[in-house]
């Protein structure tokens, strides 16, 4: 077994939605428990907290009957879309959650960034910490003392070494994360989505240091929504859907899995969506692009006004719309935030329940783009909806100059040129 780092095999995890699992203690508290249950069961009922039996007690599968081997210095991307067991998958590859059936054998000291603060105590320091984690990897004390400083340099938390890490803001939480996942010389990095926390030069830095982890090679798990760094760092894709691997084969392959996925929900009722993040105390309704002018959803120009229209189903206090958009291979090109406030910002009551962004000049170039919308409000995330709507540019002008499809950048500007005369 020496040639393969991760065996997993049949590997399966189910959730109960609606109930806790409790345990008892006494055989009194589990015969009243089982008295009573009945009776709290259509209390919920009559409360509106179900619609029928099956949902008072819903078991759902986030995994099942996942099996795959990784290799030793292989370099593998997790690909799918929210809610389809990514992270329950690293969760268990971590040791921290336990599977419901099969099991996967890792060969070798893994060294995990999943959450933010995941195996920091909060009343240690910084310094305190590092030791801790060192440990738990199964370290010596004189390794951990030959990393120490190039830990600190490379988290850029030398001022606060010694301050407990309860104090620390997300991103200093990342950074030293990561710096420990990363310098204590695990045979298995298992990474997860939460660099996205971090500022973009802190991120380029963990990715030039994932990068050399691989070169040395070491095994690294890669989770991610962002398609172009999954190709740039990954060999190997594995394809989530529904809890079960789809496509198991080259980045590319699993990438492109993934992104007609993508296509295929475009097509659905938004509000019929589950694979949505949230409160959902509001919800996202609707979301369309339509040329600003007459509203129409034909194929869209460079160079021409466009129109962004979200519909929500009910308003919550201080409300506001985000949403971000990619291009054919998911690559971000660009993000809007309605709570950033501009001059030219108005309110509108004959808006009901949209929220509308209005662009004088589409950038885009020609191509296909699709939008991510996260709805917030009470100061928290209300919903979240990946691939809300997909629209199409078309060939345009951006200053009276013609724009074409490029096939490698996805923004242009309006410009011009001074010339040299030619004689």
């Amino acid at each position: 077994m020496s040639n393969i780092a991760i065996d997993v095999v049949g590997l399966g995890k189910k959730y109960h939605i609606g109930s806790a699992q409790k345990s008892h203690y006494r055989l009194t508290d589990q015969v009243a428990d089982t008295f009573m249950a009945p009776f709290r069961r259509a209390g919920k009922l009559l409360r509106g907290q179900a619609a029928s039996a099956a949902e008072l007690n819903e078991i759902i599968w986030a995994l099942k009957d996942v099996s795959f081997q990784i290799k030793p210095g292989e370099v593998v991307g997790i690909i799918g879309r929210n809610g389809v067991g990514k992270s329950t998958l690293l969760r268990i590859l971590a040791g921290i959650t336990d599977p419901t059936e099969g099991y996967a054998d890792i060969y070798g000291r893994v060294g995990s960034l999943l959450e933010v603060g995941t195996g920091f105590h909060p009343e240690l320091t910084g310094r305190e910490n590092i030791y801790l984690n060192g440990a738990i990897l199964g370290m010596k004390k004189a390794e951990i003392e030959r990393k120490l400083d190039e830990i600190v340099a490379f988290a850029e938390i030398d001022k606060f070494l010694d301050t407990p890490v309860k104090h620390y803001s997300s991103g200093m939480h990342v950074r030293l994360a990561f710096s420990v996942a990363a310098h204590l010389e695990p045979e298995i990095l298992l990474v997860d989505e939460v660099l996205a926390v971090g500022d973009m030069a802190f991120q380029r830095k963990c990715l030039g240091k994932m990068d050399d982890v691989a070169q040395a090679g070491r095994t690294v798990v890669f989770v991610s929504h962002n398609m172009g760094l999954l190709q740039t760092l990954c060999k190997r894709g594995i394809f989530l859907q529904r809890g079960v691997v789809e496509t198991d084969g080259s980045i590319t392959e699993a990438v492109d899995a993934y992104l007609q996925t993508l296509e295929q929900v475009r097509s659905q009722d938004l509000s019929k969506r589950t694979d949505r993040k949230g409160q959902g105390r509001s919800r996202l309704v609707s979301a369309e692009v339509t040329n600003n002018h007459d509203g129409s959803p034909a194929i869209l120009k460079t160079g021409h006004p466009v129109r962004f229209v979200f519909q929500v189903n009910t308003l919550v206090p201080g409300m506001a719309c985000n949403f971000d958009v990619y291009d054919t291979i998911g690559q971000p090109v660009t993000s809007f935030k309605s709570k950033v406030r501009g001059p030219e910002d108005s309110y509108d009551p004959q808006n009901g329940l949209k929220f509308i962004c209005e662009l004088d000049e589409l950038l885009l170039l020609p191509g296909r783009y699709r939008i991510d919308v996260a709805i917030t409000g009470d100061s928290r995330l209300q919903d979240f909806i990946e691939a809300a709507t997909v629209f199409e540019v078309g060939d345009g002008h951006l200053g009276g100059r013609p724009i074409q499809p490029d096939g490698k950048f996805s923004v242009g500007m309006n410009h011009r040129w001074i010339l040299p005369v030619d004689n």
